[in-house]
Parts: C-alpha cells; sequence; structure tokens
C-alpha cells in the first residue's frame, strides 16, 4: 500500500478524506433540526467504521452547521478526537451589508475564521487549516504572519491550500516557514483537465485546458499531499439521478460493467479511476448516504488495469486520444 504524503505528519490519516459539506442541514440560518443532526451523526460514525479518518471541513459548509453538527460526534464520544485528522477551509466569504460574495485571505479574517470554527466544532485545536481560494487581493507576508500566530498558539499544527496552482503555492511557501502540507483541487470523471494538461502538451485541442501545468508534479516533488474535491462527480455515473447526454450515459454505463467486475460499487470504481492515476491522492468522499459512505470505501481495496483505467479516460472525455 502506498505511503501517503500526509502520512509523514498524521500516520493514522486513511486514504479517503470523509467531506463534511454533506452534512449540517440547509445551506440558510435556521438552526439545526434533531432529524438533520442525527442524520449527521449517522454519516460521520458510517465514515469511520469504513476506516476514514481524515475529516474535511469548511468554515462556510451550510453556513457553519456543518462544523456545529460534527461537533456533537466528538461530544458524544471524545476519545474520538484523537483517532480523527480534522481539517477545515477559511477564506470564502457569502455576501453582506459590506459586500458581494469575495474571497478574504487577510490576517484578521484568517484569525477570525479559525477562532470561529474552533468554537462551533468544540476543540481545541484543528489538525489542519486550508485557505479555500486564492485571494486576488491576497499579501502572502501577511498570510505567512497569521500562519505563524496559529501555530505558535497551538491553535492550528498544519497548513495548506485549496483551489491554487503550484505558482500560487511556492509563492505562499516563500513566505511562510511553516510547510504547505496540502493541495485540494477539483478532479473527477467530469472535470479531466488535471489530466488533460498533460496528455495535450503542444495540440492545439490543449489550448481551452484551464490546470496550470506543473501542479501536480510540484506537490509530488514537495511532498505534498494533493487531494480531490467533486470526486464522484456528484454521483453522476454512481447511481444518482440526473440527466445525461447519450455520451454521458456510455460512461455511466461502464462504471456499471467495471462494478461487476471488480466486485465493488460503483462510488468505488470511479473513486478508484482516480487513485489509479495517482496512487497517493487522497479522493473526498462528499455523500451523506450511509450506503454510499461504505461502498466509496470499497476503491481501496481494488487496483484498476491500466486498460481499464484508459476505457473509462476515453469514454469520460467524450473523445479518441490525439
Amino acid at each position: 500500500m502506498q505511503t501517503l504524503p500526509i502520512q509523514q505528519y498524521f500516520p493514522h490519516a486513511s486514504q479517503l478524506v470523509y467531506g463534511c459539506m454533506a452534512i449540517g442541514g440547509q445551506w440558510d440560518l435556521s438552526p439545526l433540526s434533531n432529524e438533520e443532526q442525527l442524520h449527521a451523526e449517522l454519516a460521520v460514525n458510517t465514515a469511520l467504521e469504513a476506516g476514514i479518518t481524515v475529516f474535511d471541513h469548511a468554515d462556510i459548509y451550510k453556513m457553519g452547521k456543518a462544523e456545529q453538527a460534527f461537533s456533537k460526534v466528538l461530544a458524544n464520544t471524545p476519545s474520538l478526537r484523537d483517532d480523527m485528522v480534522i481539517q477545515s477551509k477559511c477564506g470564502i466569504r457569502f455576501e453582506d451589508d459590506n459586500g458581494p460574495k469575495r474571497y478574504d485571505l487577510s490576517k484578521t479574517w484568517i484569525l477570525a475564521s479559525v477562532e470561529n470554527s474552533l468554537k462551533r466544532l468544540n476543540t481545541d485545536y484543528l489538525d489542519i487549516l486550508l485557505l479555500h481560494r486564492p485571494d486576488p487581493l491576497m499579501d502572502a507576508s501577511e498570510i505567512a504572519l497569521a500562519i505563524d500566530i496559529l501555530h505558535t498558539s497551538g491553535k492550528v499544527k498544519h497548513f495548506g491550500v485549496s483551489n491554487m496552482n503550484a505558482h500560487q503555492l511556492n509563492h505562499l511557501q516563500h513566505y511562510s516557514d511553516r510547510p504547505l502540507i496540502i493541495n485540494q483541487i477539483e478532479m473527477s470523471l467530469t472535470n479531466l483537465q488535471f489530466i488533460e494538461e498533460g496528455v495535450l502538451v503542444g495540440n492545439p485541442e490543449g489550448a481551452s485546458v484551464n490546470f496550470t501545468p506543473g501542479t501536480l508534479e510540484y506537490a509530488k516533488q514537495h511532498g505534498i499531499q494533493m487531494q480531490s474535491w467533486g470526486s464522484a462527480s456528484q454521483g453522476k455515473f454512481s447511481g444518482a439521478p440526473s440527466s445525461l447526454s447519450t455520451k454521458q450515459q456510455k460512461t455511466k454505463h461502464f462504471v456499471s460493467v467495471l462494478s461487476e467486475k471488480y466486485g465493488v460499487s460503483a462510488d468505488a470504481v470511479v473513486l478508484a479511476w482516480l487513485m489509479r492515476f495517482n496512487p497517493q491522492l487522497q479522493p473526498i468522499v462528499g455523500s451523506a448516504n450511509p450506503s454510499r459512505i461504505k461502498g466509496a470505501a470499497q476503491s481501496t481495496t481494488i487496483q484498476m488495469s491500466r486498460e481499464d483505467w484508459y476505457s473509462l479516460y476515453v469514454l469520460a472525455r467524450e473523445a479518441e486520444l490525439p
């Protein structure tokens, strides 16, 4: 089994990450209902039973209610905290009286966001804090100061980024003595640009690819853990009802064929496909459905063949390779 970059910091970290955006009820300011809380606890406990130990949050998820719901699980069984890796993200602000939806990686907002997350999670520290999206106005030296304050105070053990390319990561790292250990990017069968940018080098078809060359290579060379969000394409190919084109239906059918071949769930197939591309990748499981969580956990038990990987890739890209 591959050793993951994150395991040099957290030896007990699982290959799969549970994405807590799926819990916490609705995207509004209404209080959590008892039913929503129980639903969250079932999802988190199912993830734990499936061997998942890394839990991904963000200050904005369900307007903060995802972290609040998660805290009840910790309150019920405090001993779980030592077995978990809890990460949260900050930097996205929704529209309010002060302005439109915007990104904010100022020192003031980073520190305030962490304090609020710690209160909602009812924990003394975060294992990892990720900067959610690149802020066009970010000052790398100011971010480095915030990182130093949070680390020195013991409120955050480690740091990383989300939705950033190698150049942005390298720029931030230049100003901070603390290593940035994670980069979280959207990667899936419906978002293939992380593969296309390498396949289409020098090809006119690659002109529209929106993925910076070298981002994945930079991570590997510097021991940065890559995590993929949107990993299962919102269930498009693994059973969730959705409107599919004729070509997408062929992809979904082949996922079903591979599901039978490998004896795992369809969710496991789409995640195993990602890990066949990069065995050190941490896909994020984003469902609160217990059966889908259990099914996704099967992805770590199989090794997809080269031929099956390419067959699924070509179907998903909806065109023969150049």
